[in-house]
């Protein structure tokens, strides 16, 4: 018996993929997380505020480290150029400069040591799963499908406009200079969203490939979920914990 095999599925047009990519953006985006809109609704305590810098910074000083991985795999001078810029913008090309150092000023803004976030000591095992999740996926993934998972900076810049305002409004203790980073990122994330959807776009040319890259961002997605889930879930339980009668305990480390 012969068994007719059904021809491959017709890659989608560029129209539909990009549209495609754009609505797991819309759909799955981490904005829509419980955590983050009651960040943006001005809910959280000073600790929840300061959690979150903590462990979100756990992320921030792995995007160079995935970066890196990323660029390894590309083959030409112009495409490792033009992705060696990312490592920069976060790390700097001088002591002193770029996103995770602004991110540390975030953080002594908002009352945090230094010392303490550079340690990680107090970063939640779930993101700690998390971001390494995500950079292994970068490190074993194809190129493709690692420049797909970064489309998340389609919806970023509007995120960071919105955590601007909520910050300036809801969060005044924090000192307006602590905000450099989501300021400095709505015009990289725009760059870099470009930049990556013109790469993902060219390089996908068949329903597989195309499938696969729209996988890539869902995982994204969803370990950008994961994230505030470990730290929505810590949340809860330090409220839910009693404290000693006659005292208030002490003030939470992260």
């Amino acid at each position: 018996m012969t068994t007719t095999l059904a021809p491959p599925a017709k890659p989608w047009s560029p129209a539909e993929f990009e549209a495609r990519l754009r609505a797991v953006g819309q759909d799955r985006y981490h904005d829509r997380h419980p955590f983050n809109l009651r960040m943006h609704q001005g809910d959280l305590t000073p600790d929840e505020v300061r959690c979150w810098i903590t462990n979100r910074f756990h992320y921030q000083r792995h995007i160079p480290v995935k970066d890196a991985l990323i660029l390894a795999k590309l083959d030409s001078s112009r495409l490792r150029r033009m992705w060696l810029r990312r490592i920069e913008d976060h790390d700097g090309r001088d002591e002193g400069e770029g996103g995770i150092e602004r991110w540390l000023r975030l953080g002594e803004a908002a009352g945090l040591d230094r010392r303490t976030l550079l340690s990680g000591e107090s970063v939640l095992p779930g993101v700690r799963l998390a971001v390494e999740g995500y950079v292994n996926f970068c490190r074993l993934r194809s190129p493709l499908e690692a420049v797909a998972a970064s489309l998340t900076e389609l919806t970023a810049p509007d995120l960071m406009r919105l955590r601007i305002e909520a910050f300036e409004r809801h969060y005044p203790w924090i000192a307006a200079d602590g905000l450099g980073y989501f300021r400095t990122r709505v015009d990289q994330g725009r760059r870099d969203s470009a930049e990556a959807l013109d790469l993902v776009l060219r390089w996908a040319r068949s329903r597989e490939e195309q499938e696969s890259a729209v996988a890539a961002l869902s995982f994204k997605c969803e370990v950008l979920w994961a994230l505030l889930d470990a730290v929505q879930q810590h949340a809860v339980r330090q409220r839910t914990v009693p404290q000693r009668a006659g005292h208030d305990g002490p003030r939470e480390r992260v």
